[in-house]
This record gives C-alpha cells, structure tokens and sequence, in this order.
C-alpha cells in the first residue's frame, strides 16, 4: 500500500545544505527527499528511545555550540542550575573562535536527564547534542553520589 506524500518546504544555511548533499551523493540516494525521509525517520527513533529512558540513569551529555551567540552561555549556565541535582561534573573545550564543546556527566531520574537535555536541545546556537545513558551497577555497596 503506497501512502501520500506530502511537500512541505525548509530553509537551510547553504554550508548545512551542501553537507547533506555530499552526504546523500555518497550515500547513493536517489533525491534530497529520500535523504530527508531518511534523516526524520532517525529523529523520531531517537526521539522515541529518549521518551523510553526510565528509572535511576548515569548518562553523559555532549554538546557543540555557538560560544559567541548573545545570550547562550547564561541560558545553558540557567539549565544547568536547574538541572544541578542531576550533574556530577562538566568538561567544557573551547574548539575555536566561536565552538565550545562540552560534555555533562549527570546521574538521576531518566525523565529529569531527558528534560534537560531537551532544553539543551531547543536553544539557538547549540549545533549537537547528543545523550547516552546507562543502568547504573546493581552492587548496592557501588557508591555514585
């Protein structure tokens, strides 16, 4: 059963633009609309496995963002205030003019550590976030705080 197809449009810098065609190139797609496809139906799977992060989770944060972006710093400093329960430390390396990365070790609730991180997420001027997670040890005598 084929299902319809619906056109919809998006503005993308030119530099983004021509990464994702060198990639779909190489990749062999057929057209920028199977490399799209391609690219939302890995969103929602990702998107899908962070709604499924439950229970007691260690998980480190890494992120890549515009260091120079009027007002980001003091944003990501006010998330990580709220969120300061979950965090056990945090490396930031300033890439070049313009990209820090940073990396935050947290250890809590799954849905606290995905709440965060979608704050991370949602901010102008952050180009990668990325969550990894795991169970903690089971060995009670295991101490993480």
């Amino acid at each position: 059963m084929e299902q319809e197809l619906m056109r919809i449009g998006i503005s993308l810098p030119d530099d983004l633009l021509k990464k994702f065609d060198s990639i779909i190139k190489q990749r062999g797609y057929s057209s920028r609309s199977e490399g799209i496809r391609d690219a939302i139906r890995n969103y929602i799977t990702y998107f899908e496995w962070m709604y499924a992060v439950k229970g007691r989770r260690i998980a480190a944060i890494t992120l890549i963002y515009d260091c120079m972006k009027c007002g980001l710093s003091s944003s990501l400093t006010e998330i990580q205030h709220e969120y300061s329960f979950l965090i056990r430390t945090s490396t930031l390396v300033h890439l070049e003019p313009g990209n820090c990365f940073e990396v935050i070790v947290l250890d809590g609730e799954g849905q606290d550590v995905r709440l965060m991180t979608e704050k991370l997420m949602s901010l102008k001027g952050v180009k990668y976030v990325k969550l990894n997670t795991a169970l903690p040890p089971q060995n009670n005598n295991q101490v993480f705080r």
